[in-house]
Order: C-alpha cells, then structure tokens, then sequence
C-alpha cells in the first residue's frame, strides 16, 4: 500500500472516531468543541453540553449538573433455607403378641383403618379357657367354706375363719389371672390408624418377638430435617415453613416446627429440627421426602436502585444529594434482589441516590435532580439525537 492511501485510510478512521465520539459519547462534546471540531460536524456547543449526563451540564459548561435519582428506602433483610428432610407418622406402632402360640382368628385386612381397642388377631387359648373354668370352680368351692365358717359364728376360732377368707381371696385372684391369660391372646389396636400389610395367618405360630403388623396415625405427617448452625438463634417452636413432596413437586403445603434439638451434632455442624404437616386428605405417607423452605425475615436496612451503585478502589459507593451538592458515599452492600439492593453504612431513608449522570459528579458539584420518568420521556429540550 502506498504511503498516500496509508494516509487516506488514518484520515477516514480519525474522522469516523471522532464522529462516533459525537455522536456516542456526550461527555466528549466540551473537548471537541475547545478543538473546534463540534460546529463542523453540525452540532452546536450549547445544545451538545445540555446532553452531559442525560442532560445535565458538563464540568466546563459552568452550570449544575442534571441527573436523575431515586429516593432511599427501607425492606427487611431476607434469608431463607432450603433443605431435604424425610416424613414419618405422627404415630406409629408395631403389633406383637404378648405370649407365644397359634394364629387362631384374623379379624382385620390389610391397609384398614382400625380404632383404638379393635380386636386384630387372636391365638388359640383353649387351654387357658380350661383353666379359666377350673378357677371358677375353686372360687365357688372357697366362698361356700367361707360360708360354712361364718354359719358356725363363736364355736369357730379366728384362726379358721382367716384361712376361710385368705382361700376366698386366693381363689379370685387365680381367676382373675386365668381371664387375664385369655385375653393376652387377644392382640388388640393400641391406637386409631391405618394398618399395614398382615404378614400372617391362621395357624401360624407366632412368639412375642413376631411382628404382625405396623399400625400408622398419619392424621399428620412429622418431618425431619437439618439446617446448618448459624441459623440456631433464628429459629423457634412454631415456625411455618414450606414443604414439597419430592414425588410431587407440583404441591406445597404449610407447615409448623414442632420441635427443635439441644445440641449442634459435631460432625455436620447441623441442627436437627423436627416439623409437622397436616394430612387431613391422606395424601402423604410414611417415609416420603420432602424439599422444606425456611424464610427469616432479620434486620431492616436502607434499599437502593441497583444503577446507584458504583466501585471505587475501597469499594462499594453511591452518590448521595445533600442541600443540592452531590456527596460521595462509602456503603456495604448486604442483600442484592431483583430490583433493589439492601445496603449498609450511613444513608438514611428518604435521601435521594443519583441513578443516572453520576460520569461529570465529583463531591461537592451542585446538580439539577430530574424525576425517576426523566429517562422515560426522551432527551431534555435542546439534545441533539441521533438518526
């Protein structure tokens, strides 16, 4: 390439730069124009300097600096836990026999729905129902020598008459022992629930180590669950949370915190919380996981704009209006959401934080605050647009 179409191309590229930094770049617009190149790309000074800043005056153009911003507010910070925990029955009772013997009777199916005091099963208690007529007699035997005793009145020494009374005595207690072997051989509901599958049959023989069954309160489903230990002072008994089935990720329900641990397990650094799930429906089971939310709502701060928020060498800072002059304020940034940004270190509620503009501020430079729709509406009146 020759040196003249060398030349030709950095004249072209110059130019564009510089239309682009007209055109692009606002803050441009005081050095061009001190350099005489504004008027000849058809822009004039004065209209070029109102467009600093969204509008606002420039550090060369003697005036106030025009920005836009946004008014402090408070919101509380907002912490929350998701974690897994596993449910279990409110109550839950494994059905053995208290003797040993055979399966005579099952007057139940499983998966019913059984009250406290039903008759499940019940054993073979033939011989017990001989010994229970061999009591009665005894008794019947007992009470008529008593009787007999008593008829004679004084001829009778006393020692006589307590023997006849202790047999009386010894005899009911015989037969209250027989009726209480029979009914050990009848397995009873110890309480209301749903009943599991009946491993059993008639005739089998069982001892008091066989399980028969399992009976289930699930009237309310209790889920346990750990959290990580810096969440233990915020924590109480009555706490909601929010619970999802792992099995149907479509259905939330609510919750209480029913119980809480003593002590921080070591190992996990976790605490261990128990909670308790209403299942008036039946829909939930022993055994199911469940995705649990835990929500702490902790200290208020002052919330800002996320476009108020600038990084210097020493962190974090917002441009704060104080008596119209724009101040330089250090901050500590202590939640971010979608919208605002929770932060920390000397604004109060109601001061306005510059949002747009800020490129010309230095501490102490006196601005023009236009409304939050300013950026809305378009250029202020004299901008030069583009197109």
């Amino acid at each position: 390439m020759s040196l003249l179409k060398q030349v030709l191309v950095t004249v072209v590229l110059v130019a564009v730069a510089v239309w682009g930094l007209a055109a692009y770049v606002p803050a441009s617009h005081p050095m061009l124009d001190r350099l005489g190149l504004l008027e000849r790309l058809g822009i004039e000074a004065e209209a070029a300097v109102a467009t600093q800043g969204g509008g606002g005056q420039g550090r060369g153009g003697g005036g106030p600096v025009i920005v836009i911003a946004k008014a402090v507010e408070e919101a509380s910070l907002y912490d929350e836990i998701t974690t897994i925990g596993d449910g279990r029955a409110l109550r839950s009772v494994a059905i053995l026999p208290e003797v040993a013997g055979n399966l005579s009777a099952v007057n139940v199916q499983s998966g019913d729905y059984v009250n406290e005091g039903d008759i499940l099963v019940t054993m073979d208690d033939a011989s017990q129902q001989i010994e229970l007529e061999r009591a009665r007699f005894v008794v019947e035997d007992a009470r008529e020598a008593l009787e007999r005793v008593n008829a004679l009145g004084g001829t009778v020494s006393r020692i006589q008459r307590s023997s006849a009374t202790l047999a009386v005595q010894t005899a009911e207690l015989d037969l209250r022992e027989a009726q209480l072997e029979i009914e050990r051989r009848k397995i009873v509901a110890p309480i209301a629930g749903w009943l599991g599958i009946i491993a059993h049959t008639v005739g089998d023989q069982v001892t008091p180590t066989t399980e028969i069954a399992q009976i289930d309160d699930r009237s309310e489903i209790v889920v346990e669950f750990r959290v990580p230990e810096r969440f233990v002072a915020q924590i109480e008994p009555g706490d909601g949370i929010r619970a999802t089935p792992l099995a149907r990720p479509q259905l939330e329900l609510e919750g209480r915190i029913t119980a809480i641990d003593n002590r921080v397990d070591s190992d996990s650094r976790t605490l261990r919380l128990q909670a308790s799930l209403a299942n008036a429906d039946d829909m939930l089971r022993a055994g199911m996981a469940f995705r649990i939310t835990l929500s702490f709502t902790g200290d208020p701060f002052p919330t800002i704009d996320p476009l108020a928020i600038q990084w210097g060498s020493d962190g974090p800072f917002v441009w704060v209006i104080r008596e119209g002059k724009a101040e330089r304020q250090k901050i500590m940034i202590q939640q971010r959401n979608s919208d605002t940004v929770l932060v920390g270190g000397g604004l109060e509620v109601g001061e306005q934080v510059v949002t747009e503009g800020m490129q010309n501020l230095r501490p102490g430079t006196e601005v023009t605050v236009l409304g939050d729709d300013a950026a809305l509406k378009g250029p202020a009146p004299g901008a030069v647009t583009r197109g």
